[in-house]
């Protein structure tokens, strides 16, 4: 709920980069696994609508990002049943929240930002909740243990909870600090918050594909 408070006082080109990090984090997942041929979806589509959401704001990049996600919403997986497996659920929402920061373009505030940020930290604890509830011990399961162990980084209930909120606190806290002008892939600090994501995002990877390897 801090992190929540703590969006409303940032300038509105921050609130965009603080929901294209929040984007960022479960950009790993997406491109790491095949995407469901029926789907009909391109994974370099998705790829490009990640970078596009982290170029500078401006109406050419607005422009093209609308455009790709027009052309995304043609594909075969918009008009047809799906039954996701535990990986595919992922991805299935990211997509979902990739259109959201679409109509954070056409209409900026920042409940669109709260929206998607309080999502991704959903996501997180969704997977806390799967991990718990396996048959099986996860591998990194004593690193878990001991990472919440200490109160510097048991900042929520669950492993990847805490993960999450960690990345998302660090990111916050560094937002009012980019420039109003460049995207996050145009500075250093900016640059440096996309890899603190993209960690976390390979961290999500591995559960996911042991997830999937335990037939979850």
């Amino acid at each position: 709920m801090v992190q929540i408070e703590r969006l409303a006082d940032l300038k509105p080109v921050h609130q965009r980069q603080a929901a294209v990090l929040a984007l960022w984090r479960w950009r790993a997942p997406v491109l790491a696994f095949e995407l469901d041929a029926e789907w009909g979806v391109d994974q370099t589509a998705l790829e490009s609508l990640f970078r596009l959401a982290a170029s500078p704001a401006g109406e050419e990049s607005d422009r093209a990002y609308r455009r790709a996600i027009a052309e995304l919403c043609t594909a075969p997986l918009f008009t047809s049943e799906v039954d996701p497996d535990t990986v595919q659920l992922f991805q299935l929402e990211t997509i979902s929240n990739l259109l959201t920061f679409g109509e954070l373009l056409d209409k900026p505030g920042v409940d669109e930002v709260e929206r998607m940020v309080e999502a991704s930290a959903d996501l997180a604890n969704y997977l806390d909740g799967l991990v718990e509830d396996s048959f099986y011990s996860h591998p990194s399961e004593e690193a878990h243990r001991q990472y919440l162990a200490d109160p510097a980084d048991r900042v929520s209930e669950g492993y990847f909870a805490s993960r999450h909120l960690a990345a998302e606190t660090a990111c916050h806290g560094a937002l009012g600090v980019l420039p109003d002008s460049a995207g996050l892939l145009d500075s250093s600090t900016g640059r440096e918050l996309l890899a603190l994501c993209e960690d976390f995002g390979e961290e999500l990877v591995a559960t996911m594909q042991w997830l999937r390897t335990t037939g979850y």
